[in-house]
């Protein structure tokens, strides 16, 4: 334990995910070795964004207008929603050049393990957005890991009475990675392999 606002910033950093109390204590030292310049920079940076940053009104991806870049891109094929965990997994996909359409942005997975039900996700909102005709597939795109097979699960049940064709990513992705992690060959060959949900 150290003293006063050094323990302070290894628990901040501490709480950040995938920052155990070894990696928080070597980033607070780096941060404290760091010149003024830095460390000031940092800081403005992080309040720039909670200040300006947001979710697209529409799909739920990060912004700094009402509406993403690619829901105002009217190029984008508007008869296809790839529906995603985070934002993150937006850029991983975009990333492959394999997917002109749109998507939406649940905000995480169903894990009661975490108290996360469907209704702290956006499926409200994805519901309505299917509510629109010219919206032919859903293709999910939720991580090949226990919760986002749970949350596939969920929402192929709640999306076949629609009428509207739903899809998984294919097989090639690694059982329990993220897709943020996957390779854009690897995470092409997936979207080009999908499969129809039964």
């Amino acid at each position: 334990m150290y003293e006063g606002v050094v323990q302070e910033l290894i628990d901040e950093l501490g709480r950040l995910p995938g920052i155990g109390p070894k990696s928080a204590q070597r980033i607070a030292f780096y941060l404290l070795q760091t010149d003024d310049d830095q460390a000031t920079k940092l800081a403005q940076v992080l309040a720039e964004v909670k200040e300006r940053v947001r979710f697209c009104e529409i799909c739920g991806n990060v912004t700094e207008e009402n509406q993403c870049n690619i829901c105002r891109d009217t190029r984008r094929n508007r008869t296809l929603i790839c529906v995603v965990e985070e934002s993150k997994d937006v850029q991983a996909i975009e990333r492959t050049r394999e997917f002109r359409g749109l998507y939406h942005v649940l905000g995480g997975a169903i894990s009661p393990i975490e108290g996360i039900g469907p209704d702290q996700l956006r499926i409200k909102e994805l519901m309505t957005r299917l509510a629109d005709p010219d919206i032919q597939e859903v293709i999910i795109a939720t991580d090949p890991n226990l919760e986002g097979e749970a949350t596939a699960t969920y929402l192929s049940r709640m999306l076949s009475p629609l009428g509207i064709n739903v899809s998984r990513l294919a097989s090639g992705l690694p059982v329990g990675g993220d897709l943020e992690y996957a390779d854009e060959v690897t995470l092409g060959r997936a979207f080009a392999g999908r499969t129809q949900v039964k």
